[in-house]
């Protein structure tokens, strides 16, 4: 029996009749129970989630159920901002180990290094975060993250829905997490992974000579000031008009690389700039001796980059499509492509007809150039496929 998927939701207030009409179509959906499925509510749905849950649980026939709140949800090929209701993808998985695991803020806390998360948690060939982005440290916990399970890739979001901590929550089955939940997998269903951080590269990639903590001080032979300056007028009357606020530090994964694309930098928020001390801060840690290339962030530039991302996945597979997550920052949507539905579309556009499901985050989690990192104004797909033999 292959793998299976199905994608449900709705649009509107929690009403019991909603939630058991999908709980329905999950299991008529399926031909077995689903081993896992992942739920993205919105927060006006906290205080009904014991009675969310477990409806679907029981009426879906669900044996595992983890998600969190979203202040707005993708399903299949369109996207709902704003308003009320849920997305759910649900998988029946063979062949497969499907694990899932809390991760509970005091876990990090006590967290040691890498040997700490090697002892504790299985070795699988995937993992699927949703995490709590109040309280929570993922940056520190993907830095040991990386070192214990190097080379996979973990994708997903940081929950949202809301200003304050009571209006945001990571669930796993009746149970809400303080930390997060990951979904580990093992086994014939797998997941690529497809992140888009929806920048082009301006001006000219330059060495780090000089920088201290997230202070780069130079790059080349010139202030990383006036580096800035000179990209900014690299770049077209149009694109000027909108570039304050969608400049970013793009830092090199490599430095191996004749000619840098958009694919080889990790994109990082510029915090401030100095044309006095000539000193740009970034929200990274940029090394001596790593190349830096200014980046400007743009619709165009987010349409194309995402294109390439989800072709170059497609092309490199060559099973069907079993279904999708995607994880999209909520400073994407209809704000800022101008219409509604952009990245669900593409996604259905570029893999076909396929259930899906996912949310708008306060954070994307996913690999580039084989580290997984917290990601801003991207966009993070997880693609699962029938492994080849």
């Amino acid at each position: 029996m292959p793998n299976q998927s199905v994608s449900a939701s709705h649009e509107g207030p929690y009403e019991e009749a909603a939630v058991r009409a999908v709980a329905e179509q999950i299991r008529l959906g399926l031909s077995g129970p689903a081993t896992v499925a992942f739920a993205f509510v919105t927060s006006d749905y906290l205080p009904h989630l014991d009675d969310f849950v477990d409806t679907i649980r029981v009426d879906g026939h669900v044996l595992e159920l983890v998600g969190c709140t979203g202040s707005g949800l993708t399903s299949n090929a369109t996207e709902r901002e704003g308003g009320s209701g849920f997305s759910i993808l649900a998988l029946h998985v063979e062949n497969t180990d499907v694990t899932v695991h809390e991760l509970s803020n005091s876990l990090v806390e006590s967290a040691d290094g890498a040997e700490f998360w090697r002892r504790k948690f299985p070795a699988v060939t995937s993992w699927i975060a949703l995490t709590n982005p109040f309280g929570f440290g993922v940056d520190d916990w993907l830095n040991e993250w990386n070192a214990a399970f190097p080379g996979v890739p973990t994708v997903g979001g940081l929950a949202s829905g809301g200003r304050e901590a009571e209006s945001i929550a990571v669930f796993h089955n009746d149970r809400v997490i303080d930390g997060g939940v990951l979904v580990g997998l093992n086994g014939a269903l797998r997941l690529m992974p497809a992140v888009s951080q929806g920048c082009k590269p301006i001006g000219e990639p330059l060495p780090v000579t000089k920088a201290e903590d997230n202070i780069i001080f130079s790059l080349g032979s010139r202030p990383a000031y006036q580096a800035l300056e000179s990209a900014f007028q690299s770049l077209s009357e149009t694109e000027r008009s909108h570039a304050q606020g969608n400049l970013f530090a793009g830092i090199a994964s490599t430095e191996y690389v004749e000619n840098f694309r958009p694919g080889h930098f990790l994109i990082r928020n510029i915090i401030g700039a100095d044309p006095d001390s000539g000193a740009v801060v970034i929200a990274g840690i940029p090394r001596v001796g790593q190349t830096v290339q200014y980046q400007l962030r743009d619709k165009q530039a987010a349409h194309t980059d995402l294109r390439r991302v989800l072709r170059h996945t497609s092309t490199g597979n060559a099973s069907p499509v079993v279904g999708s997550l995607l994880f999209c920052c909520t400073g994407r949507g209809s704000g800022f492509f101008g219409k509604n539905g952009h990245d669900a579309g593409m996604v259905a556009d570029v893999f076909g007809k396929h259930a899906s499901a996912g949310f708008f985050c306060n954070g994307e989690i996913g690999p580039v150039a084989g580290r997984n990192c917290v990601h801003g104004y991207t966009a993070s797909c997880a693609i699962f496929v029938e492994a080849r033999d």
